[in-house]
């Protein structure tokens, strides 16, 4: 019975998802752009699905900022591109048509190098205080910070899925992620902006210690 009111939960949190506007995000568990593949958000919301449900037993959820252009603006899932969804393989599938091989993300390609080496890609679940895509008027392919006002709306989902989850452990991947998070987060720096190997160090203490 716990398991499938969980389900159900993280459901309702996915529909719920899929119908919010963040601002002046873009949303892409529901909107199509102009490099979308047919049924891009329906198939973004599966890969999502998909990703919670195979980390039910997970004990650590990392919170990064946003989504990103060349992550989960594609793939549906925080610090994930479309070619970590090509190595995971079915069901996950891309969503853009221009890229060839899919797009990467060099966060997100640090991020899963670690987990892959510590043998706890399935024990983290990856998530964004704004789990939708912030960019610049008229760049669609382009990253910017969110509003305060984004973040504060974003964390409700962030909130909600710790609420289901219940990690032993929060991680705030960059200083507002934590922030928002507040004192129940471990900081730990974002890999962004030569900021790798700080990651590295930190995230493995952190699943290590």
């Amino acid at each position: 019975m716990a398991d499938r009111n969980k389900a159900a939960r993280i459901d309702r949190l996915l529909a719920d998802l899929s119908r919010a506007t963040i601002g002046s995000t873009f949303n892409q568990f529901r909107e199509v752009g102009p490099d979308d593949v047919p049924d891009a958000p329906a198939i973004r919301l599966a890969n999502l699905r998909n990703y919670l449900g195979e980390r039910d037993g997970a004990d650590v959820m990392a919170v990064g900022e946003a989504a990103g252009y060349q992550g989960m603006r594609w793939s549906g899932i925080a610090f994930t591109s479309e070619r970590d969804l090509a190595r995971w393989g079915p069901p996950y599938r891309g969503t853009s048509t221009t890229r060839k091989g899919g797009w990467s993300e060099p966060s997100g390609t640090i991020v899963h190098g670690l987990l892959e080496e510590l043998g706890a890609e399935r024990r983290v679940i990856l998530w964004n205080t704004v789990p939708m895509h912030p960019y610049l008027s008229s760049q669609p392919l382009s990253n910017r910070r969110p509003t305060r006002h984004e973040m504060a709306a974003g964390a409700v989902f962030a909130e909600r899925l710790i609420d289901i989850t219940r990690p032993r452990l929060l991680v705030g991947v960059g200083r507002i992620a934590t922030e928002m998070i507040g004192e129940r987060a471990v900081y730990v720096r974002h890999p962004a902006q030569s900021g790798a190997t700080a990651f590295r160090l930190g995230m493995r203490k952190v699943l290590t210690g």
